[in-house]
């Protein structure tokens, strides 16, 4: 019997550490958006509009090759916070997206689309959401992030974090690339 109770509050105490993925849709635009938090670290992802993402690079002199350069991938606002009061750090570079045949990809690193970048000589850096972080209590960091699919595809997201010396991974389940452009 103590073995039982011992072993249900362990769950218990797993389940109050497991988080939901919430996921809203925007009224006007029908854009959704999934957020889970898990042990302290949040990541949000915000479906974008190809058109919203060329306005951003245009509205700042870009060359318009910087834009056609990301032509094959689906473009996310991602915001990641530490709601914790311990440090913790982060990855780009360990995480994946799991398209619906089961297959693992990388997603490309802001270090990575700065290299592309420079070599169509712009010298831009500020959209990517950044490669690695370590954040403090309350910290937050947000970018894009890129995974090579088409519009309308769905997938997973396994995503790597670590704090107080331990490696944690989440996932949001079944993201979307928006399938339609314009806002509706």
């Amino acid at each position: 019997m103590r073995a039982l109770i011992g072993g249900l509050l362990l769950s218990l105490a797993a389940a109050s550490w497991a988080a939901d993925t919430i996921v809203t849709t925007n009224p006007e635009t029908g854009l959704k958006s999934w957020k889970k938090s898990d042990r302290g670290f949040s990541l949000e992802l915000v479906q974008l509009l190809p058109e919203f993402v060329q306005a951003t690079y245009a509205s700042r002199d870009l060359p318009p090759a910087i834009y056609a350069s990301m032509h094959d991938y689906c473009i996310f606002g991602t915001i990641a916070r530490n709601e914790t009061s311990a440090p913790l750090s982060y990855r780009v570079a360990e995480w994946r997206y799991i398209t619906a045949d089961g297959k693992q990809h990388r997603l490309r690193t802001k270090s990575e689309w700065i290299a592309t970048w420079k070599k169509l000589d712009a010298d831009f850096s500020y959209s990517i959401l950044p490669d690695d972080m370590s954040f403090e209590e309350g910290d937050w960091a947000q970018g894009f992030t890129t995974p090579r699919i088409a519009p309308g595809t769905r997938f997973d997201l396994v995503y790597v974090w670590r704090q107080h010396g331990k490696t944690y991974s989440g996932k949001l389940e079944n993201l979307a690339c928006p399938s339609g452009t314009g806002i509706r």
